[in-house]
């Protein structure tokens, strides 16, 4: 009997033994990423850096050459349209005069002060010379009346008294030009150190107020100076109403029209801002890019459809990163691009299929950085594998690394 026992006992053995071997020989399966094929909204994009900017910012110029006093307004400040003091120009101060403009100035304040005395020697030599025609014409009226003159005489001391009168005039006319003549060439001996007592200070100056409310965007220079007609000044904007510029490869424009929406991602806030294309610029520009290739770029203009209190801190000139949005469907059945691989010329994928491999082609569509859009070949559901290794063929086994996939 107990031999019997051991001899059962020992093929139990021997039988274990060969199921273990059996067993050790079998491939394993190949634990491999399952996701599965979705149908849910896609966007095919162009991505492409951009700047914001203003829309319509005003630069204030200086409307007439002066000094300007230390900017009473900085960068950030806000103004109010027609009230807001941002520049204060005064009268620039004469330049100095070189050792010859000197000489030449004096002599020619010499030469009109001797043109003013002459113009007065002659004017008290006129009004002499009036005084005696005038006596002499009424002393000759006096005559005629009582018949002692002629009326020939009468009328001959008339008109001498009358041409004495205009030869005052003309004198009087004469000594006011070469007074004004000695102020002109005084004035050209006024340098920097000279004064107008006469000059009140709170009428010497121009007041240029804000043409508009806004943010002052940028100050030319906070210092007071001497500025030229037309210089900058002040530039002011509205950070409320604020675009999008976008410089695209001419090639990415193809599909892309006005109206586009756009993604505006990575901006420094939270959430992401909606944009629409407003402009497409008819003509490209070449610009040379970090690697040494021209390349042909068109700008494109952007209108921010977020409004500002969803966009608190984005301001002039800031970089943020557009997603023009080329296409898009609500529906699509889709599988991640790492799942796909080329077979005799055609995509294919591996499904799983009751635990195994199973070879599939299928027919793509559009695609994403991580979606490819499927037309044919698969269905909702089904399990595809991501990164197929060289371990993954026909008919192998197949277990779950991971399930599902939420990307």
């Amino acid at each position: 009997m107990g031999r019997y026992v051991r001899m059962i006992l020992a093929g139990m053995v021997g039988l274990a033994l060969i199921a273990a071997l059996v067993w050790a020989l079998l491939p394993q399966p190949v634990a491999v990423d399952l996701v599965a094929a979705r149908v849910a909204p896609m966007e095919v994009t162009v991505t492409a850096e951009g700047i914001t900017r203003v829309r319509d910012p005003w630069q204030v110029t200086a409307p007439v050459t002066g000094n300007t006093t230390r900017s009473p307004v900085e960068v950030g400040d806000r103004v109010v349209d027609g009230e807001t003091v941002i520049a204060v120009i005064q009268p620039a101060e004469p330049a100095f005069l070189d050792a010859r403009a000197r000489r030449l100035a004096e002599a020619a304040v010499t030469e009109a002060e001797a043109a003013v005395r002459l113009a007065e020697a002659q004017l008290s030599r006129a009004e002499v010379e009036l005084e005696h025609f005038e006596a002499d014409f009424d002393r000759n009226r006096t005559l005629a009346a009582r018949g002692t003159v002629s009326v020939t005489m009468l009328e001959n001391s008339a008109q001498a008294a009358a041409s004495a009168r205009a030869a005052r005039e003309a004198a009087q006319a004469e000594l006011e030009l070469t007074r004004a003549t000695l102020e002109r060439a005084r004035a050209q001996l006024m340098g920097p150190e000279a004064q107008d007592p006469d000059r009140a200070p709170a009428d010497c100056c121009i007041r240029i107020t804000a043409p508009l409310s806004g943010t002052v965007l940028e100050v030319a220079d906070l210092n007071a100076r001497l500025v030229q007609a037309g210089s900058p000044l002040v530039s002011i904007g509205n950070l409320d109403d604020l675009e999008i510029e976008v410089d695209l490869l001419s090639a990415d424009t193809i599909g892309i029209a006005p109206g586009t929406r756009a993604h505006v991602e990575r901006w420094g806030g939270e959430g992401v801002i909606e944009a629409e294309v407003r402009r497409i610029d008819p003509s490209a520009f070449t610009r040379v890019s970090a690697l040494g290739i021209e390349e042909q770029r068109v700008r494109l203009a952007l209108d921010i459809l977020t409004p500002p209190e969803a966009r608190v801190g984005l301001g002039d000139r800031y970089r943020v990163y557009v997603r023009l949005v080329v296409w898009s469907d609500p529906a699509v059945l889709q599988v991640p691009r790492s799942a796909l691989f080329r077979q005799d010329g055609q995509w294919a994928v591996f499904v799983a299929q009751d635990g195994r491999a199973e070879l599939q082609t299928v027919e793509t569509g559009r695609m994403t950085a991580d979606w490819v859009q499927v037309l044919s070949g698969i269905t909702e559901g089904q399990s595809v594998v991501a990164y197929p290794g060289a371990r993954v063929a026909e008919g192998v086994r197949l277990t779950a690394r991971t399930s599902g996939g939420d990307n």
